[in-house]
């Protein structure tokens, strides 16, 4: 099965591959035989990963630098190439959110989030790019956007705005890297358990997710499953793309989602004018 997806052999730089769906990435990557250089801002969680990748067989390196400093992000990546060896893909999963509503947004909490949702990426993906390029090497590169970033984000517009430009980002770069077979994906999780918002309880749970048709978040695994596919063989046509992986909640609105809930516990009245 291993052989479906090409990844053997190739080497992966997973920005964010400390926790979460970084390290669920990771351990997916290194299962069907690729190399990962595992990139965090914690030495002490990317020596993990890869010490734990690297314990089962794989190869794995990790590689601590800070993506929102350019220069920092720009030197790490010309390391990787250099020791840990050219790159066949890069995927990212860094974001974070700043919250509060417009009328009380600082110009801070603006310039923060497009700094760690956007910004590096842009940065991040063109240097890849130009690595490729210069080898004339095919190549995938996938971003963690939201569905924050394809419907509105009440009380964290900032993020919201970050996470819709890197899908219009991403569209770009797959345009105009395609002719040199690169390719640019995104995948946009909707409520995901993770270590920085872990499970709580189950009551909790079904009524924060009440509005999502599968009626639970994510898991992580779930994520770096939709990330394998974009930089394995099995999307060799597919670039530009974003894909959802958030229960149903974009395909649903409100009132239909409400609807069948309440038709499954019998209350709507189906013949009501």
């Amino acid at each position: 099965m291993s052989s479906m997806f090409g990844l053997e052999g190739k080497r992966i730089a997973i920005l964010g591959g400390g926790r979460g769906m970084g390290e669920a990435t990771v351990r997916r990557l290194t299962e069907l035989g690729a190399a990962v250089a595992v990139v965090d801002n914690s030495q002490e969680r990317g020596e993990r990963v890869a010490a734990e990748a690297v314990k089962g067989g794989a190869v794995a390196q990790p590689f601590i630098f800070d993506v929102t400093d350019d220069e920092a992000l720009v030197a790490g990546l010309a390391r990787i190439e250099r020791d840990f060896g050219p790159l066949d893909g890069m995927a990212s999963i860094i974001g974070m959110a700043g919250w509060g509503s417009l009328l009380d947004m600082s110009m801070e909490t603006w310039d923060a989030d497009h700094s760690r949702n956007l910004r590096y990426f842009f940065l991040a993906a063109r240097e890849v790019a130009r690595g490729l390029l210069a080898r004339q090497a095919p190549g995938s590169i996938v971003c963690v956007s939201s569905v924050d970033g394809i419907r509105s984000a009440p009380n964290h517009a900032s993020y919201g705005a970050a996470k819709a430009g890197l899908i219009n980002l991403a569209k770009t770069m797959a345009v105009e890297w395609s002719e040199q077979n690169i390719r640019v994906n995104i995948v946009a999780p909707g409520g995901v358990v993770t270590p920085r918002i872990p499970f709580t309880d189950v009551e909790t749970e079904r009524r924060m997710m009440s509005g999502v048709p599968m009626q639970r978040r994510g898991e992580v695994d779930e994520i770096a499953k939709a990330i394998v596919f974009f930089l394995s063989d099995m999307s060799s046509y597919v670039t530009g793309q974003t894909l959802a992986v958030d229960g149903g909640f974009s395909a649903a609105t409100v009132f239909a989602t409400g609807n069948t809930n309440a038709r499954r516990q019998g209350v709507i009245d189906e013949t009501a004018g």
